[in-house]
């Protein structure tokens, strides 16, 4: 289960780091539930629309804080997130995340952030 979310949130974390937002929209399911610190979207199209209009240079490390297997096909994953910026302060936040095991492989169907 962890190997399951330590390798999506990899690919979530690249694509980030490199400013790719339709390589972290594609780690999304197309009717996901995405909630960052804008109003919320639902599917890849607002995800791939939030991470475009983060700042080139933004980046995030995360610590995996608590894992629930859910179902066969459904995993839970709590995170504690910095988000860096390369002219502003750290931005730390949590972050839970539900993925959900599609023909496509594992997929981020539920995104929700919370600042500290």
């Amino acid at each position: 289960m962890n190997d399951i979310l330590y390798d999506v949130l990899a690919q979530w974390k690249s694509g980030i780091d490199d400013h790719d937002p339709h390589r972290v929209a594609a780690l999304f399911t197309k009717d996901a539930i995405f909630q960052g610190l804008h109003p919320y979207g639902v599917g890849r199209d607002a995800v791939a629309e939030y991470y475009d209009s983060q700042p080139i240079g933004l980046s995030a490390q995360y610590k995996l804080l608590e894992t629930r297997q859910l179902a066969d096909d459904i995993v839970l994953g709590y995170l504690a997130v910095d988000f860096t910026f390369t002219d502003r302060p750290t931005l730390p936040v949590n972050l839970f995340v539900i993925l959900r095991r599609t023909d496509d492989g594992w997929l981020i169907s539920h995104y929700q952030v919370s600042r500290l």
